[in-house]
């Protein structure tokens, strides 16, 4: 029988700093002041410093606890070297093919369970309205309900059958706005005829799926609740996912430290305001003090009776049964992580979601194909939810292809006195260059450089590594690829593609004109 206390914390869910769990966080296990932790790349080294961290965890762990982690895949992976990469959801999408978006997910559940990790907050099932929206980009599917609902649905499928429980993000949909809620509060306005034809269709196949958990978005719906954001919101919470959509297993937030909740709630009232809109896990990603500020809220508002302990003990439900599901009976061998079956898979994975866009006569390149200069334009920071890339990647694998390929990366936010003679002075002789964009169509400094560089090139390739939107703004190139993401295996097969190993042929999911 857990006390009042045990039953709020069975509620909070933490991250923290470091490659092992600090003192207190093992204490709070200890006393079952906390209910989970959940990683993220600071606490990543190898496969085996993770299952220690996540063994330790549990060893110290007064009741059985939940383990959790970002790996949607793509652009939006916590676990990257010494692990499987695998592509993203825009390059499952647009390979079509539902079965293989079930194995990929599949894949990432099977090391997730040899890791001790039970919880993943994947899949993604926002769709991509907003070309300019900073934080969905590639982890969408795409722009059509029907296919990113029978991904998202293949997706769930894949991880729990791997004993991993998935969780449908960011309910009831992150994919029309061009705020990020890490940076400030976002909010739909107007009829919401649209979002409920559109947008709720991938989170209904995710219930139909039996999806172990849902996710909120901080965006306030203004038709729906003109005061609050989803995450805090009963209208949102119980009244939309819970009455109309028939939902009834767990429901998490996101972090509530981004500053769409933090720029108007403090920690404490933030959580105790959405456990009363029906959450049953605040998650609290960074900070020691937000996270007991928000523990001490909800139990005070537990005690004092403004959240009836009829109302904590639902979600205590909820979380206990979401915790015996995925308990990690079988758990696999440290060895199938990074397998090369595992690469493998995402490799032809990410050949089936590249998408050749426009096919010039500059197709394959060899080692006859004259002087070729490839220019890589580093990423930028579009969104803390996104994963910087590693820097001149394409280039390394491309190199390591054709060593012939004179290959440079540029600093897309270099000033133009300085970028623009460095790119004519790398271009003025070649035959073929090749031009990697990042979001080129969102930086206005990184899109006027690579029409430049389209411009006076004498044949040209361009790689979109990112959104595919980067074709419909740069129509000059002779040949366009979109690899739909810069995971390893994504870049990989955008090599392939450029050397005529296949002809690809994946479809796009974005309207790019």
């Amino acid at each position: 029988m857990l006390s009042l206390d045990e039953k709020v914390g069975q509620m909070m869910m933490v991250g923290f700093d470091g490659a092992r769990p600090p003192a207190h966080i093992l204490a709070w296990l200890a006393s079952g002041r906390i209910g989970g932790i959940y990683l993220f790349s600071r606490n990543i080294e190898t496969p085996a410093q993770v299952k220690d961290l996540a063994d330790e965890c549990r060893a110290a762990a007064k009741h059985p606890i939940l383990v959790g982690i970002d790996q949607e895949g793509g652009l939006v992976a916590r676990l990257r070297q010494g692990f499987s990469e695998s592509p993203g959801a825009m390059a499952l999408g647009a390979s079509g093919d539902a079965k293989l978006a079930e194995d990929v997910a599949f894949m990432l559940g099977t090391e997730l369970a040899a890791l001790g990790i039970n919880w993943n907050f994947a899949p993604v099932a926002d769709i991509a309205h907003q070309p300019d929206n900073p934080s969905v980009s590639t982890r969408s599917i795409g722009s059509e309900a029907r296919l990113v609902s029978r991904m998202v649905a293949a997706q769930i499928k894949g991880l729990q059958r791997a004993g991993v429980a998935a969780t449908v993000k960011h309910f009831p949909g992150l994919g029309n706005t061009v705020i990020d809620t890490h940076d400030d509060q976002a909010a739909v306005t107007g009829p919401l005829d649209y979002l409920y034809r559109h947008d709720l269709a991938p989170f209904r196949a995710a219930i139909r799926a039996d999806v172990a958990c849902v996710m909120l978005t901080h965006v306030k719906y203004e038709a729906l609740d003109a005061e609050l954001p989803a995450t805090l919101s009963p209208r949102l919470v119980n009244g939309l996912l819970r009455t109309e959509l028939g939902y009834q297993g767990a429901v998490c937030t996101d972090c509530m430290e981004m500053k769409a909740i933090t720029r108007s709630f403090g920690a404490g009232e933030s959580a105790a305001l959405a456990v009363l809109a029906g959450v049953d896990m605040p998650l609290f990603s960074h900070t020691r003090r937000q996270q007991k500020a928000a523990y001490d809220a909800v139990l005070a508002a537990a005690r004092s009776g403004r959240i009836p302990e009829a109302r904590i003990d639902q979600s205590v439900a909820r979380i206990c049964q979401l915790k015996n599901r995925y308990r990690l009976d079988n758990q696999p061998a440290l060895g199938v992580v990074a397998s090369d079956a595992h690469q493998a898979l995402a490799l032809r994975a990410a050949r089936a979601g590249t998408v050749m866009v426009k096919r010039g006569e500059t197709l394959p390149l060899d080692g006859n194909s004259g002087r070729i200069v490839c220019i890589e334009f580093a990423a930028r920071r579009i969104s803390d939810a996104v994963d910087a890339a590693k820097r001149g990647r394409f280039s390394t694998l491309l190199s390591e292809r054709l060593p012939h390929v004179d290959c440079h990366t540029i600093n897309p936010r270099l000033p133009r006195v300085v970028a623009r003679p460095r790119l004519q002075q790398l271009t003025s002789n070649a035959d073929t260059v090749i031009l990697l964009t990042r979001n080129a169509h969102t930086q206005p400094a990184q899109l006027k450089l690579a029409r430049r560089v389209i411009d006076h090139a004498e044949r040209s390739i361009l790689i979109c590594a990112r959104n595919p939107y980067d074709a419909g703004k740069l129509p000059g190139a002779d040949t366009a690829i979109c690899s739909n993401g810069d995971s390893e295996p994504s870049l990989a097969a955008a090599v392939a593609a450029v050397c005529g190993d296949f002809v690809p042929t994946g479809q796009l999911t974005v309207d790019i004109a």
